[in-house]
């Protein structure tokens, strides 16, 4: 109780980020918290305000009906033999017991922190990136004329929180060449991948303020190509926000050589740029 008091009045305890970190273990064993298991690796990697605020705006991930990939470990597999999980309900790992993953990427442009990255409207505002790791996509998967029309192997999609400085909070999502914010008319293109169609969406301002908008708490997932949007209720498929397991990625990103048919993230713009408006 009495750490549990310390640590809610913001009192630094020795030993900085590795103190916080253990702290924050003890009240985990003692809350018995379902998303305590991955708050000491948050808090250790970006400090105690930051990594609870990576904890707190994960939003629940909601999978279209009929789906059954989910994003985990990269590093654990990266076969849908081992990805895939249920069709229905609280999804929280697959059918080979992994947990459902996102890896955590942040840029801070809020002074002291603010680099050269975080100029022009960037600065004073915190950038949370939730990367999240299928072993496929397949735009068409499904649609039986389409074969292997928009499949690859690795997926790399994300959900991205903006913490404005005057405290307003924003999301968008990725969806194969761009960013959204609610699904609708404008988006069926992009979503689909339709080349053309997708482009010209784009020039004509489909994706409005570059796909960011009010936070909502749901990141809504299309079957196959994952690609998302953002809503407000979970479908019959969903994984809730404190079952998703959160994991730090600059670390990782700093050695990691394994190689992706597409960009992992810390090869993308986005990674250096919180507000570029592609996803290459």
């Amino acid at each position: 109780m009495l750490l549990a008091a310390i640590l809610a009045a913001g009192v630094r305890l020795p030993g900085g980020a590795l103190a916080r970190a253990v702290a924050s273990r003890i009240l985990c064993s003692v809350a018995l918290a379902e998303s305590c298991g991955d708050e000491p690796a948050l808090i250790a990697a970006y400090g105690d305000e930051v990594g609870r605020l990576a904890r707190d705006h994960m939003p629940t991930l909601a999978f279209e009906e009929g789906s059954r990939g989910l994003p985990i470990d990269w590093r654990r597999c990266r076969s849908t033999a081992c990805g895939d999980g249920g069709e229905e309900g609280a999804v929280r790992r697959s059918d080979a017991g992994l947990p459902v993953t996102a890896f955590v990427h942040v840029v801070d442009c809020r002074p002291p922190d603010a680099r050269a990255r975080c100029g022009g409207d960037r600065a004073g505002d915190l950038y949370l990136q939730y990367w999240l790791y299928y072993p496929d996509s397949a735009t068409f998967r499904g649609v039986p004329v389409a074969r292997e029309m928009g499949f690859h192997a690795d997926d790399w999609e994300s959900v991205q929180v903006r913490i404005r400085a005057d405290g307003e909070v924003e999301q968008r999502a990725s969806s194969h060449h761009g960013y959204n914010y609610r699904a609708g008319e404008a988006n069926l293109a992009s979503d689909a991948g339709i080349g053309p169609i997708r482009d010209l969406n784009e020039v004509i301002g489909a994706r409005a303020d570059n796909g960011w908008g009010p936070e909502t708490d749901v990141l809504l997932v299309s079957g196959g190509s994952h690609a998302g949007n953002l809503g407000d209720d979970p479908s019959s498929r969903y994984t809730p926000s404190a079952s998703v397991y959160l994991v730090p990625l600059e670390p990782i990103a700093a050695a990691d050589r394994t190689r992706f048919a597409i960009s992992p993230p810390w090869q993308k713009k986005v990674w250096r740029d919180p507000e570029a408006e592609g996803t290459d």
